[in-house]
């Protein structure tokens, strides 16, 4: 059952690249469970390390997205609301839908590194481009 997992984390890790919002984006899926508690939800926790100055494009989420600063500083700006730029420890809450109109790395010269939990059902998209 072990080997399981760890091939299962394998294809996953190889899959992330699939969530990226630019190529020199690293995206990592740390994990992927569905969730026995919640019939049809699974969650998911993602690591993505912006370099300096990196940016992501325009995107939505279809479902839940949690985000934490591991390091550095990320500005993040949820359509209707203003942009916000979060340091090291500090995060947010983006409900299901909600348009990510910028997240990025605040410093031009250090990186970044954002933990993301969401809980989407295992059909839903992690991350939908949005039309300019």
């Amino acid at each position: 059952m072990k080997a399981l997992h760890v091939l299962a984390a394998l294809a996953l890790t190889v899959s992330a690249s699939a969530f990226a919002h630019d190529p020199s984006e690293k995206v990592t899926v740390l994990q992927d469970e569905l969730l026995q508690n919640v019939p049809g939800k699974k969650a998911m926790m993602i690591e993505v390390d912006y370099k300096p100055g990196q940016s992501s494009i325009a995107h939505k989420h279809e479902g839940t997205a949690m985000a934490y600063v591991l390091q550095g500083q990320v500005i993040s700006q949820v359509k209707g609301q203003k942009a916000i730029t979060y340091k090291t420890g500090q995060f947010w809450y983006e409900p299901a839908g909600s348009e990510h109109l910028i997240s990025k790395n605040a410093s031009a010269t250090k990186p970044a590194k954002l933990l993301v939990f969401m809980v989407l059902s295992p059909d839903e998209k992690v991350l939908i481009p949005l039309e300019n």
